[in-house]
């Protein structure tokens, strides 16, 4: 039977949009005028929906996010919220360290303390600050971004980190003026600890991604990209797909996933080719998606790879960033994927990463400017002129994180100086050149919240309203979500299947309170998702 919807505004695609729209079979059947709907089935049997003037609009695809990293956090404190202080994480994790007494000798891992945000002393917590809470249980806790965690005295006991220790390919240690391993552990330094914790099991991992399709569901997602597969040092790829399917089996995902495979292991990424797993493998609600790959660190850790020092870095005044991979160990790395079958998409958000990634993309085209694979570079933060071009040239796909410009608007132009600060998080210059962009949050580093990217995207401004940066790269409503719907598709080469509302499509769809486009820019947050739908089915409904 069909449902027909209507007294709505619906954006059907950029530039279009109807007032009434029919789904039957999980499909959108048609969009138009109340008028057509009303000619061409009142004679039918169909239900008819009211939607009272809301907003219908395609279904949110985050095009960038950690779901299984993401559910995970959300069944603990999230150090975000207690991140005032040094002093409050201790508290946070002594309550934490009381939850799990029945655990002898669990870790205690949170995530998303950003010394940025401090009140008063803007330093790191190291492992004196949290062997106050225990010296003998083990604790980490990851900055906000990821790229940095602190371990106490007895994490770092466990992973034989001593004053002896020599900082790991692509990652490094932080020594006191004694010496002595501070805690801190920068990029892939963070793995000799993480590496010693016991991973979930099958059914932890079950629960973690019922638990984030929950809640991106209240956000109006329909879909995401997400990277999974490095989620937990010690977790098999394989268990990770295998739970995928099984919950697929029993109808139970809410969200259709294509997966960003990292696969750091050149043997393990071998392994994965030679077992036939390929961009495009699958079902619509998990498919193999790119091969990720991890180029440098984040900005807020001061990891990014930049081509000149940072400006506010004073502990270490030549620091500029992390590069993951040498040139040819990256080139090495991007041609093997696309060599076979994979498409590409590099982690950059310093200009020297991405001029890295770049080069090992275009080396990997071998000529066809095309890029028929779609290969891409996520985050593109501290782009220049010079890159931007670079990226029009090859044709590459841009996946960014609008919301981002919450905090950075803040940090980014005394961490990289004003003249390199001037031509960054350039989404307007981007999509005016005809670049493809998809936006995402990068969940758990941000929340997944669709309308604070798309309010950070139109007005530039923090959500708090205290911080505006370069207004002349805003970009308008309708173009914001169309990186969050058709172009999200467009980078899984779904835009056939989804990202609108044409007939044909499937009825992935979200139902806002009002129409965003006509509200003050700085209120577009405000709005509320009363109903999501997946293939014609109300997934998550704001009056259940």
């Amino acid at each position: 039977m069909k449902d027909i919807y209507y007294n709505a505004v619906i954006f059907v695609q950029m530039g279009l949009e109807a007032e009434a729209m029919g789904v039957e079979n999980g499909r959108i059947v048609f969009a138009g005028t109340l008028f057509e709907a009303r000619k061409k089935y009142d004679k039918e049997m169909v239900n008819w929906h009211d939607l009272k003037g809301a907003f219908v609009v395609p279904g949110f695809n985050d095009s960038h996010l950690h779901l299984l990293q993401y559910g995970h956090g959300l069944s603990c404190p999230d150090l975000s919220k207690h991140t005032s202080s040094i002093k409050e994480i201790k508290e946070v994790l002594h309550d934490f360290r009381q939850i799990k007494q029945d655990k002898p000798g669990a870790w205690l891992i949170l995530r998303g303390w950003n010394q940025e945000s401090f009140d008063g002393e803007k330093r790191m917590p190291t492992r004196h600050d949290l062997d106050q809470v225990s010296k003998e249980q083990p604790i980490l806790i990851y900055r906000s971004c990821g790229h940095i965690a602190c371990a106490n005295s007895a994490a770092l006991h466990i992973a034989g980190i001593t004053r002896e220790s020599k900082d790991p390919e692509g990652g490094s240690i932080d020594f006191d003026e004694a010496l002595e391993p501070t805690g801190i552990l920068r990029e892939y330094a963070i793995n000799l600890v993480s590496e010693k914790v016991p991973p979930p099991d099958r059914a932890e991992i079950k629960a973690d991604i019922i638990r984030a399709m929950k809640q991106l569901n209240s956000y109006g997602i329909t879909s995401v990209q997400s990277d999974d597969f490095g989620s937990f040092p010690g977790l098999s790829y394989e268990t990770v797909m295998e739970v995928y399917k099984e919950l697929e089996a029993e109808g139970g995902l809410t969200v259709k996933v294509y997966e960003q495979c990292l696969i750091s292991n050149k043997k393990d990424l071998e392994d994965f080719i030679e077992k036939g797993y390929k961009t495009g493998k699958g079902s619509s609600f998990f498919t193999i998606g790119l091969l990720k790959l991890i180029g440098d660190g984040s900005l807020g850790a001061r990891t990014a790879c930049l081509s000149s020092p940072y400006a506010d870095d004073e502990l270490y005044p030549e620091n500029c960033g992390i590069s993951v991979y040498s040139q040819s160990e990256l080139d090495d790395r991007v041609s093997y994927g696309a060599d076979h079958g994979m498409q590409i998409a590099i982690h950059a958000i310093g200009d020297k990463a991405m001029e890295m990634a770049a080069h090992s993309i275009k080396k990997a085209l071998k000529g066809n400017m095309d890029n028929p694979m779609r290969h891409g570079i996520v985050h593109c933060q501290i782009t220049t002129k010079e890159l931007i071009k670079t990226f029009q040239e090859l044709n590459l796909h841009i996946y960014v994180q609008t919301i981002f410009m919450d905090h950075d608007n803040h940090v980014v132009e005394k961490r990289v100086g004003w003249e390199l600060a001037a031509d960054t998080y350039a989404f307007k210059t981007l999509l005016d050149l005809g670049i493809h962009v998809s936006n995402g949050s990068d969940a758990p580093v941000e929340e997944p919240d669709v309308l604070s990217g798309i309010q950070c995207a139109v007005t530039r401004t923090t959500l708090d309203g205290t911080k505006t940066f370069l207004p002349e790269q805003s970009i308008t409503v309708e173009e914001a979500l169309h990186t969050f719907t058709a172009m999200s598709a467009r980078a899984s080469f779904e835009e056939n299947e989804k990202g609108s509302l044409l007939p044909g499509m499937a009825a992935d769809f979200t139902v806002l309170s009002f129409d965003i486009r006509t509200c003050n820019p700085k209120q577009i947050r405000e709005a509320s998702v009363c109903q999501t739908f997946v293939n014609g089915i109300c997934v998550y409904d704001s009056l259940a």
